[in-house]
């Protein structure tokens, strides 16, 4: 039975992983797909899309320090801070630009995989996030995380045309997009920070 330290400690690291893999960016990505995609096409791309996306922070999850130490020779401090690089400026462009990507993505063929899976979902502050958090909390409890997240992520994709739809009419969109954008950069800083601090922390 998790106790209600263990269970403060999901609920907020479900929400801080719900922001790094960022649902708005998808149900924008989603709703303007050229040509739309249908009710069956949606619920395929995002469920294949969500399940691509888990493989990838399992194996990250489970392997990623060993890889990262042992077999590239990487700290955690700086891949915190590269990802957190990474990050921002995902961030920065929704903040300056009101959209999360330059173009918008063409439904010509399957990208359930590729962009969807990777990188949207499980990029590189996700891939970041799994990994540190991992070494710090343990694999159960970042899993359960990843877990939860991914589920929240997947219901909110399953229903980004209506969502669309509904934010459209309000003209809510854009302004959505860059408060999303704003905490997206923050997070990334804020991950810089961390990954600087350990660094100063070993070296000093």
């Amino acid at each position: 039975m998790l106790t209600d330290m263990n269970s403060m400690l999901i609920i907020s690291n479900v929400l801080y992983f719900l922001a790094l893999i960022n649902p708005v960016s998808k149900v924008f990505i989603l709703c303007t797909l050229q040509p739309p995609c249908s009710r069956r096409e949606l619920v395929m791309l995002s469920v294949r899309s969500t399940v691509v996306a888990f493989l990838i922070l399992l194996v990250l999850t489970i392997c990623g320090d060993f890889l990262l130490r042992d077999v590239f020779r990487v700290d955690i401090y700086s891949l915190k801070v590269a990802g957190g690089l990474v990050l921002f400026l995902i961030g920065l462009t929704a903040v300056r630009r009101g959209r999360f990507f330059e173009e918008t993505l063409a439904h010509t063929s399957d990208i359930s995989i590729v962009p969807l899976a990777a990188p949207l979902i499980a990029g590189p502050g996700t891939m970041t996030g799994a990994i540190s958090f991992a070494s710090e909390h343990g694999i159960i409890l970042t899993l359960i995380c990843i877990t939860l997240a991914l589920a929240i992520n997947l219901v909110i994709m399953l229903f980004s045309a209506r969502i669309g739809e509904a934010l459209e009419r309000v003209h809510a969109t854009g302004p959505l997009i860059r408060i999303t954008g704003l905490i997206v950069a923050a997070v990334a800083v804020q991950m810089v920070l961390d990954g600087l601090g350990k660094w100063i922390g070993v070296y000093l």
